[in-house]
């Protein structure tokens, strides 16, 4: 039995740059989202066996901060808007990238 080394090392790389690609997109859509005035603000789970469990009172405070920085921005409507598209596209990206991973998995050539 041999290795293809060089075949190994595509992979590596290809997989290296489109997980690269994938979180580098997934965090410009998150910033284009906050800058569009739409911070994502996430209740946390609740777990009986957690050890810090965030009452309600800290999460009043957290949604109060959050609009609070939303009120501050400085972008006018119209680039709040193509901040907001921006980050539809990011995410969309993401969603394409995960896409072609999978229909390359299922459909690539080699099987």
């Amino acid at each position: 039995m041999s290795i293809d080394w060089a075949a190994f090392g595509l992979v590596f790389v290809v997989a290296l740059a489109a997980a690269g690609l994938l979180v580098g997109f997934y965090a410009l859509g998150l910033r284009l989202r906050a800058a569009s005035g739409r911070i994502p603000v996430v209740a946390p789970a609740e777990f009986e066996d957690a050890i810090a469990v965030t009452t309600e009172k800290q999460r009043r405070k957290d949604e109060k901060a959050a609009a609070k920085a939303a009120k501050k921005n400085p972008l006018t409507e119209a680039q709040k808007r193509a901040a907001l598209v921006g980050s539809y596209a990011s995410f969309a990206m993401c969603g394409l990238a995960v896409l072609a991973g999978l229909l390359l998995i299922v459909f690539g050539e080699g099987h």
